[in-house]
């Protein structure tokens, strides 16, 4: 007899797990309110799936023994409620992915870093000499990596959508690299339930686990006292010295495990900026903990490549320097890229706000924005918050009339800056819809 499970979503989660489920002998049904992008129907017909678009069969649902739902179907959808009130379990991909799976993970969560901590822990390892996929939130899903390959370690970036939904999964190294208003509107705007939800990380580890953090991050101090956790702590901090963990010293990267240091001047970094010297800080602390030698370590910083769509140089036209952010969806991205600007910036901003509050942006918009081209559908609480402050506020309603209006208000030496602090999902696919179309309009300027 063998065992049914109904897949919500055709993305890239809800695919993945097809191809896990159906390799370990379930009975699979895969439902998607909206349309299945083709590439992935391909796969659902290649892999001989039952499958439907564009509706939910109920019956069929609700006919299964588990339920995976991917990570953009809100717990409060009428259908997810419907199958917990019947008992059908509903969990996450990362979850149905663990319990095929023994290889031990590293995994990373947070409001901002996500994707390059998890990217540059990857590169260090692969410098390092060890063997690891990398997938997630990033690049391929967990549940496909499980079923397509075979590697000593799995590095995955993980979003609080996606651990609302587990029950047994444990990373062997959980990082939580910050913790900033952001998805406020799946949380019924209370920062403390989205603070729950980054934590779940960390709710069953064990004394024989690692739990890397933010130690200056307040809403990750303040969980802490109230809800002490089981895994060994090695916190990172650019404020105070650490005794097992990391820190700064001189303009110098300590990590320090167990009474073994690794330094490393934060000049050498491939990625500048305060933010990035503690990203460097956490892959940092795993590469010391997985025992990769000094020196790679250093190599693996300081050549490190970047992430796509995140503080991405793209072009310079006429002394004029575009800058792809797109990756920033939220206030606090957006802020350490303002924070980055070294010279007066056009700021293109815009999107899906999820509950934003621009207050703290104001100083560093006073300091180094020039002009604000707003991208995005209702741009009201955008112009209320910064009107009176820059020179220049105009709407766009696409991204090439954006870049060309950009081209017109920069001057020579200033910087154009992509960062939109909201979600895409207005006017673009995704987030990396949104970059690639900024970049493509700038080399056609």
């Amino acid at each position: 007899m063998s065992r049914k499970i109904a897949i919500l979503g055709g993305g890239e989660s809800g695919i993945g797990t097809a191809i896990l489920a159906k390799k370990n002998g379930y009975e699979v049904f895969l439902s998607d309110k909206g349309k299945i992008r083709e590439k992935y129907r391909d796969v659902l017909e290649h892999i001989e799936i039952d499958w439907e678009d564009e509706k939910h069969t109920e019956s069929k649902i609700f006919d299964a023994d588990v339920v995976m739902k991917s990570p953009g179907i809100p717990d409060t959808a009428p259908l997810v409620k419907k199958l917990r009130e019947k008992g059908v379990p509903v969990i996450s991909e990362i979850e149905f992915a663990s319990w095929f799976s023994e290889t031990p993970v590293i995994g990373i969560t947070g409001s901002n870093g996500k994707t390059t901590v998890t990217s540059l822990i990857q590169h260090s390892l692969k410098e390092g000499g060890i063997d690891s996929g990398m997938g997630g939130n990033i690049g391929n899903s967990y549940a496909k990596l499980v079923a397509e390959e075979d590697h000593d370690w799995h590095v995955l970036e993980i979003s609080s959508f996606q651990l609302d939904g587990i029950v047994d999964f444990r990373p062997k190294i959980a990082i939580l690299t910050n913790i900033t208003p952001d998805h406020l509107d799946r949380y019924d705007y209370k920062l403390e339930n989205y603070i729950a939800s980054k934590f779940r990380i960390v709710e069953n580890q064990t004394r024989e686990d690692f739990f890397i953090y933010d130690a200056d991050d307040e809403n990750i101090s303040e969980w802490l006292k109230k809800n002490p956790v089981r895994s060994q702590k090695l916190p990172f901090s650019l404020e105070k010295k650490i005794e097992n963990g990391a820190y700064m010293e001189n303009e110098n990267i300590v990590v320090n495990i167990n009474n073994t240091k690794f330094t490393m001047p934060t000049s050498e970094l491939a990625l500048q900026g305060k933010h990035n010297a503690k990203n460097a800080m956490a892959a940092a602390t795993v590469s010391q903990l997985l025992r990769i030698r000094k020196q790679t370590i250093r190599e693996s910083m300081s050549n490190f490549q970047g992430v796509e769509h995140r503080l991405e140089k793209v072009l310079k036209i006429n002394n004029v320097l575009y800058i792809n952010d797109s990756k920033a969806t939220n206030v606090n991205a957006t802020f350490y890229a303002l924070e980055s600007m070294e010279s007066e910036t056009v700021w293109i901003i815009g999107g899906v706000d999820k509950g934003n509050v621009y207050d703290d942006l104001l100083p560093l918009v006073n300091e180094k924005v020039k002009a604000i081209i707003c991208l995005g559908v209702d741009n009201k609480k955008i112009k209320a918050s910064f009107g009176n402050i820059v020179e220049a506020i105009v709407e766009t309603t696409s991204m090439k009339e954006a870049v060309q209006m950009a081209y017109r208000l920069a001057e020579k030496g200033d910087n154009v800056l992509l960062s939109p602090a909201c979600a895409s999902f207005d006017l673009f696919e995704n987030y990396e819809d949104r970059g690639r179309q900024f970049k493509e309009a700038v080399r056609n300027l």
